[in-house]
């Protein structure tokens, strides 16, 4: 009877030995599976294929970044941020890892190659001389410009196997323009939707971000381009660079957005002079938002025009909500 026993407990124990090889065989045929398969990902400069899923991504472009983070991955190399260099404060402890491969418009291309990454996210406004050359180090996709943080989402999930994730991103970006257009009716009334021009100054001119990142995002929300600036959006133009005070009136709207630009100290003495003889002139004191004291001072440089990524435009509505006073419906 013991000896029976003992068999049984043999027979069981190899049965459950079985049993678990067998399942790492089947998690190890997932995986290798998951690791063989490809995708092939059309881009400004082309189509890439990708095996598998990257695990160590180098970005390009700020909003790629920001992307990167965002969809989970976080990347080996980026390059430098425009300032709170080398990595934006909201980025920081996420990119602790990450190495710096040189400045946005130039990166250091023996550094990428040192990272030994298996994806490489690029722009062709900045990298277009230097795809092929990224493309011997790593397979490389691109956008045309940097700043579609909805475009760059949707195509770095796919070239890291995390479309779901993407979809998920947006969907939470959308579920948060529609709440803001619903509380700003219900703040505004009548009145909503307002029209909106987002303002910098320049040591020798200043601009207007007709479209563009900030100008793309208030669109989404509801706000109105005023009639001359989407003249210019209708012709292509982002920014419409104003070089004589008699321009002002284009920057009028029912509430104006400034950003300060962070410059060397010479650049910022000079942009402060710019602003103080332009603000002071009767075409600034005549606009009909500095008549209603609709203008907001300084807003966040990164957050409205530098950071150009998808955590950074939840920032931007944020932000919104306190600088106009919008209340949270139910």
């Amino acid at each position: 009877m013991k000896h029976l026993t003992k068999l049984l407990v043999v027979a069981l124990a190899l049965v459950v030995l079985l049993a678990a090889c067998g399942n790492n065989s089947s998690e190890k045929s997932a995986n290798n599976k998951e690791d063989s398969k490809s995708v092939k990902v059309k881009h400004a400069m082309g189509t890439t294929e990708i095996k598998g899923k990257p695990k160590r991504v180098v970005t390009l472009y700020q909003g790629a970044t920001d992307v990167s983070v965002a969809l989970g991955v976080k990347p080996v190399g980026a390059v430098e941020s425009w300032t709170q260099q080398p990595k934006y404060d909201y980025l920081k402890d996420d990119l602790k890892d990450t190495k710096i491969v040189g400045q946005e418009p130039a990166p250091n291309l023996e550094e990428i190659s040192k990272l030994k990454p298996d994806l490489i996210v690029a722009s062709k406004v900045r990298n277009e001389k230097q795809y092929e050359q990224l493309s011997k180090i790593a397979p490389t996709i691109t956008h045309d410009t940097v700043y579609k943080f909805k475009d760059t989402t949707k195509m770095m999930g796919k070239a890291l196997g995390k479309e779901d994730k993407a979809d998920e991103l947006l969907k939470k970006y959308d579920d948060k323009v529609a709440q803001f257009k619903k509380d700003a009716q219900a703040t505004y009334g009548k009145e909503w939707p307002l029209s909106a021009s987002v303002v910098n100054f320049r040591p020798d001119h200043a601009r207007i971000y007709a479209s563009g990142y900030a100008g793309d995002i208030l669109h989404d929300l509801g706000f109105k381009r005023p009639e001359e600036q989407q003249k210019q959006v209708d012709k292509g133009k982002d920014i419409i660079q104003l070089t004589s005070k008699e321009s002002i009136p284009l920057m009028d709207a029912d509430h104006i957005f400034m950003f300060k630009s962070d410059t060397t100290a010479k650049d910022a003495k000079l942009t402060d002079k710019t602003k103080q003889e332009w603000t002071s002139s009767s075409q600034w004191k005549n606009l009909s938002a500095v008549k209603s004291n609709d203008v907001s001072d300084n807003v966040d440089e990164i957050t409205w025009n530098m950071a150009g990524g998808y955590q950074s435009s939840l920032k931007l509505i944020d932000d919104l909500y306190q600088k106009l006073d919008i209340e949270k419906q139910s």
